[in-house]
């Protein structure tokens, strides 16, 4: 019996004995008069039985059933393995009919044992900063490095983009590693989808900013700002608003929306057999519209604030990589290993010593621009190699090598370093100090010299 049932038969047993009275009984137990006869009543019929709750030990009859609660926890061992528990429940009602609350779900394995896989650290005090208030205003992006193929495969990098004001992953790609290039990929996702927005939320990287540890050229002085990063002059020309986080929390529902594919997203990428960043790539749309339909929230003002691209900007040309190139004098222009030949065209026949922009397109070709005007190029032939030899004299007699076919000589042979002290052993810098300090010439002696100079001896 409980303790409440054992008062309850203290008091009754005193009001059978007439040291209490019902009204008093019931004050004591805080029940009604009616409520204390009755209990009296079946405690007189049935004892101390009466007192216990009817229901007690047996089992309801909303309670899940074994069957049910067996397959659960199979399902949660083997194919779902590594799902949270809210997850774990509508997995369940998607794939295997089977409708539980997530309460239903984590009581069942609690008391199997199994705790839920993500694990809970000591919470921060942060004060969340308050959504944007339309679509479109904010966008913030960033990388997470992760296995989401599975501890048995290498990790990589899954690049996404996230508007402030609704929650909605607007853009999403994964990577071998955190680069420049998959953001690339990702703004142009995000302007085809839905257009401009006005700022982007990002942090410190080096790919987004420029992180200065020497001193800025000529040029950055004169302009009074160092060059942007490749990724920076993509924003500028889009005329998009660039914001850098000083902290992860400050862009944090970016950093949670990580939280939640690390545990869905590893899990759904298993089911579907997906192990590879091309077959990564195609499942991700799928995957963002059934992650939207969930986890969006509406912006508090009706509308958008994307802007659209203007269909006459050269879409390919803003999204590639620029660097700047002089035009040798035989019109080529060098790119690294490549090397570029400009053909002539109606409006300017040579270009040589002309500046130029180079563009490395996404797709990896390559664009010489010029005053606004993309120029006819190919690829140019590749350089003969310099001849050198070791001798650089040749010799009439020499039949081997005819003065044609020689080639241009160039050795770069050490010349040996004359030594800057004379030769002659009584020359003053041979002299040590003491000895030229001690030592002075005399009158008769600079005399004698000078007469020793005139007549090429000494005099009789």
């Amino acid at each position: 019996m409980k303790q409440r049932e054992q008062k309850r038969m203290w008091v009754l047993n005193r009001v059978r004995e007439g040291k209490l009275v019902a009204g008093k009984a019931a004050e004591i137990l805080e029940l009604s008069l009616r409520q204390i006869r009755r209990l009296l009543a079946g405690y007189r019929k049935h004892g101390a039985a009466a007192l216990v709750h009817g229901n007690r030990g047996r089992q309801p009859k909303h309670r899940t059933k074994d069957r049910i609660r067996e397959k659960v926890l199979r399902l949660a061992k083997t194919i779902y393995d590594g799902a949270n528990q809210q997850h774990l429940t509508e997995l369940l009602a998607e794939r295997d009919g089977v409708s539980l609350s997530r309460s239903t779900v984590r009581r069942i394995l609690e008391a199997a044992g199994i705790d839920s896989p993500k694990k809970k650290r000591r919470r921060r005090h942060h004060r969340r900063r308050e959504r944007r208030p339309q679509e479109g205003m904010l966008v913030q992006i960033d990388g997470s490095k992760h296995h989401w193929f599975g501890s048995d495969h290498p990790a990589t990098v899954l690049i996404t983009a996230e508007d402030d004001a609704t929650g909605k992953v607007i853009g999403a790609v994964f990577r071998q590693q955190e680069d420049a290039h998959g953001y690339f990929l990702l703004m142009r996702q995000v302007v085809t989808a839905y257009g401009c927005p006005l700022q982007v939320y990002h942090d410190q990287h080096g790919i987004f900013q420029v992180n200065l540890k020497k001193s800025l050229t000529l040029e950055e002085q004169l302009i009074g700002e160092p060059d942007p990063t490749q990724f920076g002059r993509l924003l500028k020309d889009l005329g998009v608003g660039s914001i850098a986080a000083s902290t992860p929390q400050a862009k944090g529902r970016v950093e949670r929306v990580f939280g939640t594919f690390q545990d869905r997203l590893v899990l759904e990428l298993k089911l579907a057999g997906v192990t590879s960043l091309i077959a990564a790539n195609q499942f991700l749309p799928t995957y963002l519209r059934r992650h939207n339909r969930r986890f969006a929230v509406p912006a508090t003002q009706i509308g958008t604030a994307y802007q659209p691209l203007s269909p006459d900007r050269d879409f390919d040309g803003i999204f590639s990589f620029q660097y700047r190139r002089s035009v040798g004098q035989d019109n080529t222009v060098r790119f690294f290993s490549d090397r570029l030949q400009i053909l002539p065209d109606s409006s300017q026949h040579s270009y040589a010593g002309a500046r130029v922009q180079v563009q490395q397109r996404l797709d990896g070709s390559l664009a010489v621009i010029h005053r606004g005007r993309c120029l006819l190029t190919k690829s140019a032939p590749s350089e003969a190699p310099v001849l050198r030899s070791k001798d650089k004299r040749w010799r009439p007699n020499d039949t081997t090598t005819e003065p044609s076919t020689r080639s241009t000589v160039q050795l770069n042979v050490p010349k040996p370093k004359s030594s800057p002290l004379p030769k002659s052993t009584t020359h003053p810098w041979r002299r040590s100090y003491k000895t030229m300090k001690t030592s002075k010439p005399t009158h008769r002696s600079m005399v004698v010299s000078l007469a020793d100079f005139v007549t090429g001896g000494l005099p009789d």
